[in-house]
């Protein structure tokens, strides 16, 4: 494969892991010749765009004793090939895409290689042999129909299926869904705080049998509960608009890192079905350790990071405002950023809590006595079952209802006030329907700043010895 082009070249440079995916687009080459690599801008679902390599070609398929050559498009991220490409299928003009088991309907591949993929034993290679055969039995393109044999029947369901209004046509399944994906006690008191605060017209609640915190599944089937459907198939969940996931799979390894590994082995099992089911939700982790296993839920399910986020330092941020504004009477919104532990850190908003201006953080640390004062008065306020419920479900809300709220949550937060690492942790969000947007980043005081950046040190360490 050649390589030279200095196009290629310099988008190549920039990846992370430049000979380690130059050695895997060399064996690619061997194997599959015909595939060609070039560059591109690829963007992202929240806008965002990014210059990346990108490989085309066709792939042989034979279906039903007749060949064909199916045209395939891999985006290849910066951190391939650690992960996994973006896979599509590049129907012609005389093409439509066939949805189906592996295929959406916007022509992303999703297949089991894809979501289990863990590198070196994964490579593009044994992807492309996994697709062949996957699309021999179900094949993801077929041919244009003309209006004059289109089936009738088929016509018939997708008319019968839209409605027509001022706004223009639009599909009549607009029920609000959210499904909760893990049991015990965080997850019931998730289920219930949701069922309180939010309008939803169906919850779903699953129970992981692999997870530590299963159970109040079958309480939830005895005693049951008008719009809670209970199940322990995943793919009730299909159609949601958010994922909440409450799993644990804590383990009696006796290392940190060891203990954290087991939950995200039990992440690898659920979070790429989950997107691949809900292919357009806001997936909200409060798994533990909350910014560590966001990261890795991102990660592993494809999905842009403004609709990848975790419970974080939400709730602390609740109870600081709210002491501000009862107790020393500020009444402006505050959040606690970084990471939830001793570490975190408090930053106060610059308009009032009634204002209709933008949230915007406030700079430099003329707050700091205020903050410490209402951090004093905060102590000993544990992070109760229910407590969390309380906080996810005041998120879900601002996300179902687009509140456009500004909520600490956790967050990919490389490009935040100076921030060059890939690391996940609390930031104030305005949250709605499409997800998150981050505030914009400002200078903090001297020991402020030096908090945040151990505890950028301590996660990127962690996240770097775990198996994804």
């Amino acid at each position: 494969m050649d390589l030279r082009s200095d196009k290629l070249q310099r988008i190549l440079s920039k990846y992370k892991f430049h000979d380690v995916a130059v050695e895997e687009l060399q064996k690619l080459h061997r194997i599959y010749p015909g595939i060609k690599p070039s560059t591109d801008t690829y963007t992202f679902s929240d806008g965002t765009q990014k210059d990346l390599l990108k490989l085309i070609g066709n792939i042989p398929v034979k279906y039903e004793g007749r060949s064909y050559n199916f045209p395939i498009q891999l985006w290849l991220m910066d951190s391939f090939p650690i992960t996994p490409p973006i896979c599509l299928v590049r129907p012609t003009a005389d093409m439509v895409v066939r949805e189906g088991k592996h295929v959406d309907p916007r022509g992303r591949i999703h297949l089991p290689g894809l979501h289990n993929w863990d590198y070196p034993k994964s490579s593009v290679v044994l992807l492309l042999n996994e697709m062949i055969t996957k699309f021999e039995e179900d094949p993801p393109l077929s041919s244009k129909p003309t209006g004059d044999d289109k089936d009738p029947h088929e016509l018939l369901a997708f008319v019968s299926n839209i409605q027509i209004n001022d706004g223009g046509v639009r599909h009549q399944d607009q029920s609000i869904k959210v499904s909760v994906i893990g049991g015990g006690d965080l997850g019931m008191a998730s289920v219930m705080s949701i069922l309180s605060k939010c309008k939803v017209d169906k919850l779903v609640f699953i129970d992981i049998a692999e997870s530590s915190t299963k159970g109040g599944s079958t309480d939830l089937e005895i005693f049951h509960l008008p719009k809670v459907e209970v199940s322990r198939d995943m793919s009730a969940s299909a159609g949601s608009r958010v994922v909440v996931v409450t799993a644990n799979a804590w383990s009696s390894e006796q290392s940190y890192v060891s203990v954290v590994q087991t939950n995200v082995d039990l992440y690898r099992g659920i979070i790429p079905n989950l997107a691949h089911l809900s292919p357009n939700a806001v997936m909200l982790i409060a798994s533990q350790p909350v910014d560590i296993m966001t990261h890795v839920a991102w990660r592993q399910s494809g999905l842009p990071p403004t609709r990848v986020i975790g419970a974080g330092c939400n709730l602390d941020s609740e109870r600081l405002s709210h002491i501000l504004n009862i107790n020393l009477n500020t009444h402006k919104q505050a959040w606690v950023i970084g990471e939830l532990s001793d570490s975190k850190v408090a930053v106060m908003s610059n308009t009032g809590l009634s204002s209709s201006v933008q949230a915007e953080i406030s700079p430099g640390s003329s707050s700091k006595p205020l903050l410490d004062r209402a951090f004093d008065i905060m102590k000993n306020r544990g992070q109760r079952s229910w407590s969390v419920g309380l906080s996810i479900a005041d998120i879900t809300n601002s996300i179902l209802t687009d509140k456009m709220k500004t909520h600490s949550i956790s967050t990919l937060a490389q490009g935040w006030g100076g921030i060059g690492t890939e690391v996940f942790l609390s930031l104030p969000c305005i949250l709605g329907t499409n997800g998150s947007t981050r505030l914009a980043g400002v200078s903090l005081g001297q020991e402020e700043d030096s908090k945040l950046r151990d505890t950028v040190t301590s996660l990127s360490n962690l996240i770097s010895q775990l198996r994804i």
